[in-house]
């Protein structure tokens, strides 16, 4: 039902004159993530509903002394569970998206292409999904093509990658902490896009399945994109939400010790999973070989603790910001997407009984580089938002 709404929201309640190719990229990247969960989900409650005939009326979906096979089960959960990870991603790379243009001073680069590379990454998430698999007893023939689909993935979001350097190549950069959150995003990203590259290859695969290495990289993609891309936004939005500016300086402190904490976390892992660590160990101490890499585990364990700890300054930020904080700007960023051309907060309706035209869109410029246009400073401008 959420997915729904999302896509009739974007569909039917456009403002006057905004095109598809005038929606801001988070705009898109959420679209393109109710489309991956709305098409996914329904094989994964097929496989619960499968799952709960066998525990209560004897069926044999997955039984396999009465003719079923459990790796249906497996087959199901991923085909779900592959792009349930760029439902996850999408909406927090829309976020950075949008945060790194306007604090390079510079529109993105590539703005149809970025729309083109996600619907791609979107319809090869569903060919992939056997990756997770390779040790699993399915048919090994199966092996290469899922491996070269899940390689071929890659090529989308290395272009989002080099769409997002060249945005901030030759710009006017400005490191306010939404900005921060966004290059924290993209650096930690580009690693663990680099070590999902080794995973999606079956024989290397047979080496590092279900060891630490697999932890580690899965936290550099989804952990980057929740914490590092989820805090861009809310740093970038809050002030809009709330018509209240959070504090700079605990807004620097929360991100750099969440830098810090997280690499400590989750950058050992690595070479515990290249060690042989496999997860789900309870006492790593009683396999020889990992004797001399547990000071590793210990050092993770604490970078975990801080990592939770790094936490408390943004809960003190938005506590402090919404009873005492400095009222915020109509435009405080300097941005140049619809919304900040609204009061903030804004109110009912959001620009109030009329809606505004849009006649160009914020990716839209006659001159390169023209950049003094690019945002209403007043509310007389509402009337022609840039």
């Amino acid at each position: 039902m959420g997915g729904v709404n999302f896509l009739t929201t974007v569909i039917v309640l456009r403002a006057p004159g905004m095109s598809f190719f005038r929606l801001p990229l988070a705009i898109w990247q959420q679209l393109g993530a109710a489309t991956l969960f709305l098409l996914s989900v329904g094989p994964l409650i097929a496989g619960a509903v499968m799952l709960l005939l066998d525990r209560t009326l004897g069926t044999a979906f997955y039984a396999p002394e009465l003719g079923g096979d459990p790796l249906l089960w497996q087959h199901l959960f991923w085909f779900f569970g592959h792009p349930e990870v760029y439902v996850v991603l999408l909406p927090a790379l829309g976020f950075v998206l949008e945060v790194l243009p306007v604090f390079s001073r510079k529109p993105i680069f590539g703005y149809r292409w970025i729309i083109w590379a996600t619907i791609v990454a979107g319809a090869l998430s569903f060919i992939v999904w056997a990756h997770h698999m390779f040790q699993s007893g399915m048919d090994p023939r199966l092996a290469m093509p899922f491996s070269v689909t899940t390689i071929l993935i890659s090529v989308p979001f290395a272009y989002l990658i080099f769409a997002m350097i060249a945005t901030l190549w030759r710009g006017s950069i400005r490191f306010e902490v939404p900005m921060l959150w966004a290059l924290g995003f993209l650096t930690m990203f580009i690693v663990g896009g680099l070590t999902g590259i080794f995973n999606g290859s079956a024989p290397a695969d047979i080496y590092i399945n279900n060891t630490y290495f697999v932890v580690a990289h899965f936290h550099y993609t989804l952990f980057s994109a929740v914490f590092f891309g989820g805090f861009a936004g809310v740093y970038f939005w809050f002030p809009k939400m709330f018509g209240r500016m959070l504090s700079a300086p605990l807004g620097h402190l929360h991100f750099w010790l969440t830098l810090v904490f997280f690499n400590v976390t989750f950058f050992p892992q690595h070479h515990l999973g290249l060690a042989g660590m496999v997860r789900r160990v309870a006492n790593p101490l009683q396999y020889d070989a990992l004797v001399p890499h547990q000071w590793l585990n210990v050092l993770s364990t604490w970078g975990a603790l801080g990592l939770l700890v790094a936490q408390i300054p943004v809960v003190a930020n938005v506590v402090w910001s919404l009873i005492a904080g400095a009222r915020a700007p109509r435009n405080p960023w300097d941005a140049n997407t619809l919304e900040w051309s609204a009061p903030s907060p804004p109110p009912h309706l959001n620009w109030g009984p009329t809606v505004p035209a849009v006649h160009r869109g914020p990716y839209e410029y006659s001159v390169p580089g023209e950049h003094e246009d690019w945002l209403p400073q007043d509310a007389a401008a509402t009337a022609r938002p840039q």
